[in-house]
């Protein structure tokens, strides 16, 4: 009797689960198992937002497995000892899982291979995170690629991986019995965002069902669109692996928008393989460039806060602390704000976004911060956005920020971006902030700082 120990980690999901597929494949009988991380739970990873989305996560999983007359596990503790524990609970032979590429994860594998090796277990892993994993595709002299244009040329090219077919029956142990996975209130005391969406495999595929349907034409022109909301909102199932990058890649290649749903996959991929290549960018800037930024505590609260006086930017920062998600635009002008108008350490930012953001994976959101503050891959590390041409351009209407800024619900459209411009009684009954900072100022004390004539943007 083959017996296997599936343990699931960022791949929430039955559809093309390599792992799984192969587990089932190969056993007689699987045991579905997920261990809530102590260590994790305890840093920004056990955020109440997205603990909230796992637990939704692991409720559909239950769900999906039990129609296929299997059950799951959940434990909480030390990943290795759980898992191992389990496997040695059912005398299983192997144990199947995803292969990750966080530093995290990497040394968690390594003990877990360790530990199964010495228990005579033998551990199999898939790659199923990525449309292509960190390592497969390389440079010529060099360990991964630096510059997005020639790995997105690479990568267009690159052969994929089939994709697996979800198992119709799961056996499992007769005398198995489901361990549910636990309330929330039990893992932590802090409330969650009111308006987070709904977690799992099942909400997963229903919003790329609508995305598709919704973006059918002019997603290019849409996702940008700040008041339109023209995002797929994707991005926290790709994150915990309700949908595989994979099953979106191919859902969408003939869409209309299949290469830009594509580029964005393989920006997924790219800063994935440079935390694989870096672990430190996460706490270390991946090109540093001296820069010397400034302390401001009262700043920081008020970017953290929504209130800078900036409509556009305390209207993305808004979002954020209400949806545990925030418009890609606005976290781009937000990022800018932060980084080249207040000068303050993309470090700050990026803490803030992985305590509130459903879909902070490590690898992009350090990625997109060191690549906005000029410390990362960008080619033009002194890009500034001005915040009052983004919100001319992207919400020229000011719907966006009157969404989220209700203080301005009720101004013209000549003056919701420009709210200081109001006479100063007016202002005051707004009850909205006065500007912290003069963005052309402060960008030109950037400038000099960097020692760059490159004018905002």
């Amino acid at each position: 009797m083959k017996r296997a120990l599936m343990l699931f980690t960022c791949d929430l999901r039955v559809r093309d689960h390599p792992a799984l597929a192969a587990a089932v494949r190969n056993a007689d009988e699987v045991i579905p198992a997920f261990v809530l991380d102590r260590q994790l739970l305890s840093q920004s990873c056990g955020s109440p937002n997205r603990l909230a989305f796992l637990l939704d996560s692991l409720n559909d999983l239950q769900r999906s497995l039990s129609k296929r007359g299997a059950s799951l596990t959940v434990r909480r503790g030390e990943v290795v000892k759980e898992a191992l524990a389990l496997a040695q609970q059912w005398n299983a032979q192997t144990i199947y899982m995803s292969a990750d590429f966080t530093p995290y994860a990497q040394l968690r594998e390594q003990r877990l291979a360790d530990a199964c090796k010495q228990a005579r277990i033998e551990l199999r892993t898939y790659a199923a995170i990525n449309v292509i994993s960190p390592g497969q595709l390389t440079p010529t002299g060099g360990d991964h690629y630096r510059v997005f244009t020639p790995y997105w040329r690479v990568w267009q090219r690159a052969a994929l991986r089939p994709l697996a077919h979800a198992p119709r029956v799961i056996t499992t142990p007769p005398s198995l019995r489901s361990t549910p996975p636990p309330k929330l209130a039990s893992l932590t005391n802090k409330a969650c965002s009111p308006q987070l969406q709904p977690g799992g495999e099942t909400a997963a595929r229903k919003q790329l069902q609508h995305r598709l349907r919704a973006c059918a034409s002019g997603y290019e022109e849409l996702h940008d669109d700040l008041a339109g909301d023209g995002t797929s909102r994707l991005s926290a199932y790709l994150h915990f692996g309700c949908l595989s990058a994979a099953t979106l890649l191919q859902r969408s290649s003939a869409h209309p928008a299949a290469q830009s749903f594509a580029r964005q996959l393989c920006w997924r991929d790219f800063h994935h393989q440079v935390l694989a290549a870096r672990p430190d960018i996460p706490h270390a800037d991946y090109r540093p460039r001296g820069d010397r930024w400034v302390v401001d505590t009262h700043a920081l609260e008020a970017w953290r806060h929504g209130q800078t006086g900036y409509p556009i930017v305390d209207a993305g920062m808004r979002q954020l602390a209400s949806e545990g998600f925030m418009h890609n635009r606005a976290r781009l002008i937000v990022a800018s704000f932060l980084t080249k108008t207040l000068y303050l350490d993309w470090r700050h930012g990026a803490a803030h976004f992985a305590r509130l953001l459903i879909d902070a994976d490590v690898a992009n959101n350090v990625g997109n911060w060191q690549w906005v503050a000029g410390t990362g891959n960008d080619t033009r590390p002194n890009r500034v956005l001005n915040p009052l041409r983004q919100a001319q351009r992207f919400d020229p209407q000011g719907e966006y920020v009157r969404r989220y800024v209700p203080e301005l619900a009720t101004l013209p459209q000549a003056s919701v971006h420009q709210p200081w411009l109001l006479a100063q009684r007016q202002r005051r009954n707004l009850g909205y902030p006065a500007p912290l900072v003069a963005h052309l100022a402060a960008a030109s004390e950037l400038r000099a700082r960097r020692y760059s004539s490159t004018s905002p943007a």
